[in-house]
């Protein structure tokens, strides 16, 4: 996998991003989401954020080796702590960890989600305790896809915030209000 050859589950966050978005790709390791967004001319910014230093400095090598600095900004930073008030992201996607992780990164830094229009959002595990936290922070679920890989399943969940106060059954926490519509 690369920029040019994203796998199926980033393939299927990426076609959530919006045209012409800031995105923060939290978690981004090489940073191969926000460039391949950056190559097919889908975003206007992003930052990939990362906390560890090897996938980090993994990330700034494939900015540079694609030429992509103007667009990508790579940080060392733990979750949301990445994103500066400068970069005016309004989308954010994290991919490829536990429900439970996703949701300490987002109440780390409730500040940082001020101005977000979208999140996207790929657990790997715990979907229906992302979900809950979605819901009790007002964020409203659009749109859920389930992308098999490898042999695993994932859910993709992407969500908006909502100024009308809405409910998710525990039904549709398990299983996700989308998902359960497609069947």
């Amino acid at each position: 996998m690369d920029a040019q050859n994203l796998s199926q589950r980033l393939t299927t966050v990426a076609k959530f991003v919006p045209q012409g978005a800031r995105v923060a790709d939290i978690g981004s390791d090489h940073g191969y989401l926000p460039a391949a967004l950056a190559l097919q001319g889908q975003i206007e910014y992003a930052v990939a954020g990362e906390v560890v230093r090897g996938p980090y400095e993994n990330a700034v090598s494939e900015i540079k080796k694609l030429d992509l600095a103007k667009i990508i900004q790579a940080r060392l930073a733990d979750g949301l702590a990445a994103i500066k008030d400068s970069d005016r992201i309004d989308t954010i996607t994290i991919a490829g960890m536990g429900g439970a992780l996703i949701t300490q990164i987002l109440d780390a830094h409730p500040e940082k989600l001020i101005g977000v229009t979208r999140l996207i959002l790929q657990p790997n595990v715990g979907e229906a305790r992302l979900r809950e936290w979605l819901m009790n922070h007002q964020f409203q679920i659009m749109a859920e896809r389930m992308v098999a890989e490898d042999g695993h399943i994932y859910e993709v969940i992407v969500a908006e915030p909502s100024i009308v106060p809405f409910r998710y059954s525990k039904y549709e926490l398990t299983f996700g209000p989308f998902l359960l519509e497609q069947r």
